[in-house]
């Protein structure tokens, strides 16, 4: 019988050999094979939970998850697969027709076509997620699901000139993506996840650095447009005008690099100093899953095939991204849309309906720190690299793209973003809350319908503060 070792007597030549049989076991341990919960073994660098059984490319087998999706409401949204070749014949066909009708007909069917594709993106994303540690995997996850909005910013700033004057849509998507996310996708996810329980409880980790984030956000984004408005109504003079408008431009790109700047600071407290944190309050979630057995039993992608859907995916979206942008100009001026209730309410509905529905299934699943997770990266990531890549484009592009917002939107973004930190203060919550939300953003939408687009110039680059818009209203 081998002698037990103690540690408090043992001489140095014991100890070495213990750690050394330490080390041996250890080895040995992390060599044998892990199987997961279906029987699975485990892949080296795999997550249990993430693990397929598979490997390489198996079509029926790919078709078949695809479709099945995460949840109900996306499996009805891939039923729309064959309005994605319909929209892209139709713009290729008619898209030099002169009848404005065609060119509704080509956006509406767009708009569409884009609601698959980005089901597909935030699917793929989710399994290819499951695969990797959890905080790793959570934003993994919600980076893929900023990506179709990445790339219609990019098509709008890329495609905008003097003819289709596109950068107010960019800037009201900008902010609309935000309110979107805070108001419209967090109420129902308060709503839905009320109903099947009297209240939900999150996290502080969570709501605390997300409530902080988005404030400190909202204040970067809004300098260059708070100097604008304290200047610019008291100046009547067009050179002085411009030279106002220079230096807004100038602050906003400033501004932008030091958004970046917080923006990796923010991964790298994520990642790296602080994902134990984080780790331990998804992993805790996770347990409240109440589909959770389900959800592991089902079949689920291989390496390779998240990798393919991810390819199929990023491709149509961009495509019809690109077949979108395309169309507003003529839309807007054609049917008397205003810039600002096409990006700040359109654009964003389209392009995060699917990553929406993601959240909403996991807060009514009782997970609803992944869904605040999600909500509340997802508006950061907008916040604090979306928006000042597209000013950093723009620059590149010597197009004058500025961070110079209207008003009225900024006055929606701050009201939004306090009502979103007093909600998530008290670390509950539930149907009431997210009802008034959802009807906040309701209110919104509707106002935004009869805001008018302020007279701007592209030649001299110079914005038309808030006195403007209102005396456009009143005629």
């Amino acid at each position: 019988m081998e002698p037990q070792y103690d540690a408090e007597h043992a001489v140095p030549g014991q100890q070495r050999m213990h750690r050394r049989n330490k080390r041996l076991s250890a080895k040995k341990d992390s060599d044998s094979p892990i199987y997961n919960h279906n029987g699975h073994q485990v892949t080296k660098g795999i997550e249990p939970d993430g693990e397929s059984g598979r490997k390489g490319f198996h079509p029926g087998h790919f078709l078949k998850i695809c479709f099945r999706s995460s949840c109900t409401a996306s499996k009805w949204l891939n039923l729309l697969w064959p309005v994605v070749p319909a929209a892209i014949v139709v713009h290729f066909v008619f898209h030099t027709s002169t009848e404005r009708h065609v060119h509704l007909a080509i956006f509406i069917l767009n708009i569409i076509a884009i609601l698959p594709a980005a089901t597909l993106l935030d699917f793929a994303g989710g399994e290819l997620a499951r695969k990797l540690p959890k905080v790793f995997g959570v934003l993994v996850d919600t980076t893929l699901g900023s990506v179709v909005e990445i790339i219609l910013f990019l098509v709008l700033i890329v495609k905008a000139d003097a003819k289709h004057d596109l950068i107010p849509v960019i800037k009201a998507a900008i902010l609309g993506s935000i309110l979107t996310n805070l108001l419209f996708c967090l109420g129902l996810c308060f709503f839905t996840g009320g109903l099947r329980r009297s209240e939900q409880k999150f996290d502080e980790t969570v709501s605390e650095v997300g409530s902080g984030l988005l404030l400190v956000a909202g204040m970067g984004l809004l300098v260059p447009a708070a100097f604008w408005t304290a200047l610019g109504n008291e100046v009547t003079d067009q050179n002085t005008l411009n030279e106002l408008d220079n230096k807004v431009l100038h602050i906003s790109r400033i501004t932008g690099v030091l958004l970046l700047v917080a923006f990796a600071i923010y991964m790298w407290f994520q990642l790296r100093t602080h994902h134990s944190v984080y780790d331990d309050v998804l992993s805790s979630d996770e347990k409240r899953d109440v589909d959770r057995e389900r959800d592991l039993r089902k079949a689920k992608l291989t390496f390779t095939e998240c990798i393919i859907a991810l390819v199929i995916a990023l491709t149509c979206v961009t495509m019809h991204a690109t077949f979108l942008v395309l169309e507003i100009h003529t839309i807007v001026h054609e049917y008397d849309i205003s810039d600002a209730f096409m990006g700040l309410i359109l654009v964003p509905l389209a392009e995060k309906a699917a990553e929406h529905i993601s959240a909403v299934d996991e807060a009514w699943d009782n997970q609803i720190n992944f869904s605040l997770a999600k909500i509340l990266g997802s508006t950061i990531q907008t916040a604090l690299f979306n928006a000042p890549l597209v000013v950093m484009v723009g620059w590149g592009l010597h197009k004058h793209m500025d961070l110079n917002f209207e008003l009225f939107m900024i006055i929606m973004l701050i009201l939004a973003i306090i009502v979103v930190g007093n909600f998530l203060r008290d670390g509950k919550s539930n149907y009431l809350e997210g009802a008034l939300l959802v009807i906040v953003y309701l209110i919104i939408t509707i106002t935004t319908w009869f805001y008018p687009d302020p007279k701007s110039s592209t030649d001299t680059g110079a914005h038309v503060g808030a006195h403007q818009a209102i005396e456009s209203l009143l005629k």
